[in-house]
């Protein structure tokens, strides 16, 4: 996932979670020599270097990070080197491809003593060779001032955007470059069927939508309402997104459109072949520890999968959890995803 901002945790907050630092299942070792478990990751990994430190102070294991691009990207190295792999435990594969990580059979089986404290909701494999750490929701996003200077009523949902009161307003990531561009193709599949969703997106190229290659040429270039003030007031981003562009007056400039989201949820897994088997579960037990799930919205911007895991001031009104966003099973979207991206491709590129 791409997230809109990234911001650091309070320093009180940090403090507090590097003294409370305690892993069940962890045994320690010479902190003065640790072991170096490789985490496998997308590029918007980020977090807390003192939650990092109190960990390898706590278990005796330093984790050194490798960033791989999007999850797109994460996904397709892991498999093309699953027969030696490039680290010992990944993070990042989200539901959208996830389906093809287990296909291909690049993790191993492991349940974490911290599944049960609300990860296994999101479970996608009965065979328990991923974790869910964090969870998000691609979303149609609006420019609102652009609409209220414009005297132009804002578009709530996914036939809105067809109208021609928004010709030449939105901009969306390719889905065949773009883990948020996958999953909103996947969004209009779940809205439309497998019949209807090629109309909808014809539709939409007639009302003037462009595509770029990804999230930070959307976001930060195109769109109007972020730092960039680009041309196009909709854009595809997240429903955390609006929680990065809150104004002077304590309010978001932006919204998200909670009736087009789709959910994406993020694992952890064991690296199938990894030399470092027993210390990768407990960095997975780590990614789903307290400790560090109060780190991830305010850092990558996404939800924590753990329950009672408290958010940051002013998440309830700037992004709030849509309650009934899209979604696809894994079988289906492993089944459809190739065909549906090449029948895009068609559509709006040829």
């Amino acid at each position: 996932m791409k997230r809109a901002l990234r911001t650091v945790v309070a320093a009180g907050t940090v403090a507090a979670l590097v003294a409370g630092c305690s892993l069940s299942g962890n045994t320690g070792n010479d902190p003065q020599a640790p072991a170096t478990v490789t985490l496998v990751t997308h590029d918007s990994w980020l977090a807390p270097q003192e939650v990092l430190d109190a960990f390898e102070r706590q278990s005796g294991i330093k984790i050194s990070v490798l960033k791989q691009g999007d999850a797109g990207a994460l996904t397709n190295k892991l498999v093309l080197t699953k027969a030696n792999p490039i680290g010992d435990v990944a993070y990042g594969i989200d539901s959208t491809f996830a389906s093809r990580a287990l296909a291909e059979s690049v993790f191993e089986q492991y349940t974490s003593p911290e599944a049960d404290r609300g990860p296994q909701r999101y479970s996608v494999d009965p065979g328990h060779r991923l974790s869910a750490v964090d969870l998000g929701d691609v979303c149609v996003n609006i420019d609102a001032r652009y609409f209220a200077d414009k005297g132009i009523p804002e578009p709530k949902s996914f036939a809105d955007l067809t109208d021609a009161k928004y010709k030449d307003l939105m901009v969306a990531e390719s889905p065949a470059t773009s883990s948020p561009g996958l999953a909103f193709l996947l969004g209009t599949v779940a809205q439309f069927g497998e019949q209807g969703w090629q109309g909808y997106w014809t539709q939409l190229k007639a009302n003037g939508l462009k595509t770029v290659s990804g999230w930070e040429e959307a976001y930060t270039k195109e769109f109007s309402g972020s730092s960039g003030k680009g041309p196009r007031p909709i854009v595809v981003s997240y429903a955390s997104s609006p929680a990065a562009e809150i104004g002077d007056d304590g309010k978001p400039r932006t919204k998200a459109l909670l009736d087009t989201c789709y959910r994406q949820v993020e694992y952890a897994g064991v690296l199938a072949g990894g030399k470092q088997v027993e210390k990768a579960r407990k960095v997975v037990d780590f990614l789903l520890s307290q400790q560090f799930q109060v780190t991830v919205a305010s850092n990558m911007y996404v939800y924590p999968a753990r329950q009672g895991v408290e958010l940051p001031q002013g998440w309830a009104q700037a992004a709030p959890l849509p309650q009934q966003p899209k979604t696809l099973e894994p079988a289906k979207i492993q089944a459809g995803r190739e065909q549906w991206i090449a029948q895009w491709r068609t559509l709006l590129e040829g």
